[in-house]
């Protein structure tokens, strides 16, 4: 059974920068696409990007340009560098695994970690 555990989040100034992590259980996240998502108070849960298993990245257009999604199989881990933070991007950030198997795509979230910025 595949586990995916955030970490990273906090509060911070507008303008500033956090990098959030993700780190996956079971040999299954290497052949892995893995996105973040975000969920701010009241609203639905939106995308923010994603990254194949083959490194391959997109991005929401909301963040284009100030985050950055990268990923190290070797520790099973995604990170989302996010630079030039808006009050605007305050939301918990949830990392999402789709895994492609002969028995269909997976979808497994993680528990969400708290980012807040604010002056």
């Amino acid at each position: 059974q595949v586990q995916l555990v955030e970490s990273g989040g906090g509060l911070v100034q507008p303008g500033g920068s956090l990098r959030l992590s993700c780190t996956a259980s079971g040999s299954i996240f290497s052949r892995s696409a893995m996105g973040w998502y975000r969920q701010a108070p009241g609203k639905q849960r939106e995308w923010v990007a994603t990254i194949s298993s083959g490194s391959r990245v997109t991005y929401a257009d909301s963040v284009k340009g100030r985050f950055t999604i990268s990923r190290d199989n070797a520790k099973n881990t995604v990170y989302l560098q996010m630079n030039s933070l808006k009050p605007e991007d305050t939301a918990v950030y949830y990392c999402r695994a789709d895994f492609a198997s002969a028995l269909g795509t997976r979808n497994y979230w993680g528990q969400g970690t708290q980012v807040t910025v604010s002056s």
